[in-house]
């Protein structure tokens, strides 16, 4: 049997050429995806680099706004401290007899059996009223009172300043 040449040398030539092609395609296909790798990684770590300046900012204002509330906590603590002291001085003040609450009473209606002097004392700010005095007793559960009353404003008023700094993230 005769082996043509020609088709074996044909044969090689077209094995060759479809070999080149083959390692031709490789290679554009290669650069192209190693080209598309790289711009993938770069749109990835652009990505990451956002993410990552998104959550700073984030915590920068979650820093602010706890910087803010202990600001405000620090003065409602200063507010109800302050506002202890001056029932403390007060309730102590009522205790010793040094200041004594007194009330207004209405001096035309003697149909009540109030018939009390309209002079003042020598300290009185009221001129020509009629005052009466209360029982010290009465005068610590008044105070006792507008101490809670006074606790509650304080407390309300650090509240709502609360929820103003928290509402006004949004």
């Amino acid at each position: 049997m005769a082996v043509p040449w020609r088709a074996v040398g044909a044969l090689v030539l077209l094995l060759v050429g479809a070999s080149s092609a083959w390692q031709f395609q490789n290679w554009r296909y290669g650069s192209q995806l190693a080209e598309e790798a790289r711009l993938h990684s770069e749109a990835l770590n652009q990505v990451t680099l956002a993410a990552a300046a998104a959550q700073q900012a984030e915590q920068d204002k979650r820093l602010a706004l706890e910087q803010r509330l202990a600001t405000i906590e620090q003065t409602h603590f200063r507010k109800m401290s302050d506002a202890q002291r001056d029932q403390d001085r007060l309730r102590d003040r009522l205790a010793t007899a040094d200041v004594r609450l007194s009330v207004l009473l209405d001096a035309s209606d003697v149909a009540k059996g109030c018939n009390l002097p309209a002079s003042t004392g020598a300290g009185g700010v009221d001129h020509a009223t009629v005052r009466a005095r209360l029982d010290p007793a009465h005068a610590q559960r008044i105070i006792a009172i507008t101490d809670t009353g006074d606790r509650a404003m304080i407390a309300l008023a650090a509240c709502q300043a609360y929820a103003a700094k928290v509402s006004s993230l949004d």
